[in-house]
Formats: C-alpha cells, sequence, structure tokens
C-alpha cells in the first residue's frame, strides 16, 4: 500500500492504549488517526472517520466488543476489524468471528510480528492466533453438516476446491495477503481475487476467515 494504514484504537486501559499507539506508529505504514476508551464512542469514530482498521478490545465496559464490532460491521463490512485481547475462551472467539472479525489476536503477540498482521489484514488478509486456532476449527459453524448421507459424507470429506484453490487458502491461512499471494505464485492480483471469490462460493461462507477456519477443519490445509 503506497498510502498510510488508517487506524483506530478501541482499548478502555488508558496505559495498554498509549503502549498499543507507540507501537503501532513505529511502523511508517500505519497511523492512528483516533482512539476510543468506550465501545459506543469508538463506533461512533469509526463510522465518522472510515478507518481501514479497527483494533478492538472485548472487555469493554458498557458496549463490548463483539457488539461494537457487529456495529462496525453493520455500518461499513469494508471496514476490517482486528480483535486483540486476553481472552481466548471458545466462546468468546466464535462470538467474534460471527460478529464479522477479520482477525483474532491474544495480547501477548509480537509488536513486529503485531504491525505484520495489520498490514497484512490491510490487504485482504486473515489471521488467527494460534492459541485460539484450534477453538476455531473445532466449533465454526459451516453451511454443510455432516449426516449420516454417505454422498453428503463423501462431499464434506474430499474438497469441492481445486489444487490451485487449496494453495490459496493454504496462503491465506499463513497470513499472506493478495500482493503476497501474487508474487509468490506468479500470477496477478486480479486472479488472485477470482480464485478467492470461487473458494467464498464453492464453501458458501461469507469471508475468508470463515473459509480459512472450514478448510482447517476438513483437513485441507495445515
Amino acid at each position: 500500500m503506497n498510502k498510510k494504514i488508517k487506524l483506530i484504537i478501541i482499548e478502555d486501559h488508558a496505559l495498554t492504549r498509549i503502549g498499543l499507539k507507540t507501537t503501532l506508529e513505529e511502523s511508517q505504514k500505519i497511523e492512528v488517526i483516533a482512539e476510543a476508551e468506550y465501545g459506543e464512542a469508538g463506533v461512533k469514530l469509526a463510522q465518522e472517520l472510515e478507518p481501514d482498521i479497527v483494533v478492538m478490545d472485548l472487555g469493554l465496559p458498557n458496549m463490548n466488543g463483539i457488539e461494537a464490532t457487529q456495529a462496525i460491521k453493520t455500518h461499513n463490512n469494508n471496514i476490517k476489524v482486528l480483535i486483540l485481547t486476553s481472552h481466548d475462551s471458545e466462546d468468546q472467539v466464535m462470538q467474534a468471528l460471527k460478529a464479522g472479525a477479520d482477525a483474532y489476536c491474544m495480547k501477548d503477540v509480537n509488536p513486529t510480528r503485531l504491525i505484520s498482521i495489520i498490514e497484512g489484514i490491510a490487504e485482504g488478509g486473515v489471521w488467527l492466533d494460534p492459541a485460539i486456532a484450534k477453538a476455531v476449527i473445532g466449533k465454526v459453524n459451516i453451511s454443510e453438516q455432516i449426516c449420516n448421507d454417505e454422498s453428503k459424507q463423501e462431499k464434506l470429506t474430499h474438497s469441492p476446491l481445486t489444487d490451485r484453490e487449496i494453495e490459496i487458502l493454504q496462503l491465506l491461512a499463513n497470513g499472506l495477503n493478495n500482493i503476497d499471494i501474487a508474487q509468490e505464485l506468479s500470477v496477478s492480483q486480479h486472479t488472485v481475487k477470482a480464485h478467492i471469490c470461487n473458494i467464498l462460493q464453492k464453501l458458501s461462507v461469507d469471508d475468508r476467515t470463515q473459509a480459512v477456519a472450514r478448510a482447517m477443519r476438513q483437513g485441507w490445509i495445515k
């Protein structure tokens, strides 16, 4: 990206918020344009300023991070939401993803890695912290449920995706964005986008996070 990534931080602990801002602004690609202590204020800022990314804590007073995420994504689904939290319970992970979160990261993440994750999701990548990935794999709801019907089991066991689509899903799971994938595979970004659209359609999912989670659950990618 040539322009800076516009970012809003929603975090109720002042010291954490200040430290996070300082860390992120070490990147020449990121500009923290606003901060909020409460969910309601953060949602209002996101609606007014239309940032590229919102970094969201879950444990906010009054309107929590899940509710705030849902409100932001309902207003503008193009705004990416990265959950940055110390909570790793399965229920909260799943609620956050269902609310529309594009990434879920634990607060003990390496600062350099966090910057890399933010830059990646700004370009359309997804990120699930390894610490919570198993919860997603084990509990994510997929559109086609496994049943006793052998034909349906066959359909789920054997991927409906092409080898190239599986390869792209694996790269998404590894945290690569569209630009990185295009370079890795020596194809155009347009081709990558077309493959991703096909993947979402074939898997009957709404976004890349759900696609990656389903593929991991089925064992199609690692």
